[in-house]
């Protein structure tokens, strides 16, 4: 019943710190289960996704606590089962990371099939073809994946994706970080998040190669000693504010940042007129009395634009002359939410895997709702840009990934507030 409202046409200025990456973080909690010592983990995100997948290790045992708002200590000895069945798994895709992680330590796992974001098919049989190449069986029980070594252990193996694809990559390497001899796994994704867990990997004694590249070399290890690891920046909280920025024609500093991460989305701020400046840690995108026009997008796996970006820059791309095209190359339905941007009056037609938006119009106020995470960021950013007030419902998917987004958008100027509408009497009012 939490909604957020929005009272838009001010510019965004100043300056906003970046989180943890939530896509690391999901990644690496769950890798902690493959060490045979207490870790600390920092720079973790304050958000749900985060908090669910710490709940879920705490019911299987391990002991957890938050030093801070930002730092956890994890000490998984004593976990004793290979099981993660409580309804908690369904509340998010990441859930699917404790597969590899529970196959890697034990050689066997049962684990219930992820939830998440609704936005297109997120089949797993890329993750099965691998863990059957590292000698697993697998079946399907009672909506449980159900996979077990054929010897006890796992035996490293060479693995080709048929497709791109981060899950994957990351789940294979989890799981053959303890397998004996060489793992190698070919077609790799290169996201920063995936080249972040391989650093923690190694940091805690595992021997893993060539995350970043099409091909990850991984030779098992029998032993993980604990660690204090620090998480990446958050590249799509970072690319939310840039384009928030020029949606509302401000200024706006992003800190806490790795600017080598973000080359795709500044190279398509500054190509429609953006002033971009980057320093160490930190980038200023300037939209100031621009006047900002269309560009082409194209998703595509990293180095490439990144999906998880595509709708806060169709919400932009409104804002900005011309017609520009957007080709969402990675997820099948993942323009759900265009319907919502149409409800506010943006001109945009989808055809396939096309969008195409009529930018120039400005957009106007309304009732809309967050259809997933980063959805639920462009209504934000619609909202921005919008004269007069709109409210945003489901705003639980956009606290799955960005943490004190209220509070971040108000350091900026944004006249945006969280409150509890049981009766849905701010429906009404737009």
């Amino acid at each position: 019943m939490n909604k957020f409202v929005v009272n838009g046409g001010k510019p965004l200025n100043g300056e906003v710190t970046i989180s943890g990456a939530k896509n690391a973080a999901v990644a690496i909690i769950p890798g902690v289960i493959l060490c045979d010592e207490p870790c600390r983990i920092e720079n973790i995100p304050n958000i749900s996704d985060v908090a669910l997948i710490g709940t879920i290790l705490k019911e299987m045992g391990a002991i957890v606590k938050r030093v801070n708002k930002s730092t956890l200590d994890i000490d998984p000895r004593h976990i004793r089962t290979h099981e993660a069945t409580t309804d908690l798994v369904r509340g998010m895709r990441a859930s699917y990371y404790l597969l590899g992680a529970l196959l890697g330590r034990y050689g066997k796992a049962k684990v219930l099939l992820p939830g998440g974001c609704n936005f297109g098919v997120r089949p797993i049989d890329q993750h099965l073809k691998g863990f059957e190449a590292l000698g697993c069986d697998h079946e399907i029980l009672d909506g449980a994946i159900d996979i077990k070594c054929r010897e006890g252990k796992l035996k490293g193996n060479n693995i080709y994706l048929d497709v791109v694809s981060v899950g994957t990559t990351i789940n294979l390497m989890l799981a053959a970080v303890k397998a004996e001899g060489l793992t190698v796994i070919e077609n790799c994704a290169k996201e920063p998040h995936v080249v972040d867990l391989a650093n923690f990997l190694n940091s805690m004694g595992a021997d893993v190669r060539g995350a970043g590249t099409d091909v990850i070399k991984i030779r098992g290890v029998e032993y993980l000693h604990g660690v204090t690891y620090s998480i990446i920046p958050d590249q799509i909280e970072a690319g939310t504010y840039m384009a928030a920025a020029a949606a509302t024609r401000g200024r706006v500093t992003v800190k806490n940042i790795t600017p080598k991460h973000l080359d795709s989305i500044t190279a398509k701020l500054r190509e429609i007129g953006c002033d971009i400046e980057e320093f160490d840690e930190a980038v200023t995108v300037d939209a100031r009395g621009k006047n900002l026009t269309r560009c082409n997008i194209k998703t595509m796996p990293h180095p490439g634009f990144p999906t998880d970006c595509q709708p806060q820059f169709v919400a932009m791309l409104t804002s900005c002359n011309g017609t520009s095209i957007i080709n969402e190359n990675v997820w099948d339905n993942r323009y759900q939410y265009i319907s919502e941007l149409q409800r506010m009056d943006a001109k945009i037609s989808v055809e396939g895997r096309l969008a195409i938006i009529e930018g120039g119009t400005p957009l106007k106020p309304a009732q809309v709702k967050a259809t997933d995470l980063r959805a639920g960021a462009a209504m934000i950013i619609a909202a921005l840009t919008a004269d007069g007030t709109t409210v945003i419902s489901n705003i639980h998917f956009i606290e799955r990934g960005y943490e004190e987004v209220v509070e971040k958008f108000q350091q900026l100027g944004a006249d945006i507030k969280k409150v509890y509408d049981p009766e849905g009497e701010l429906a009404e009012s737009v």
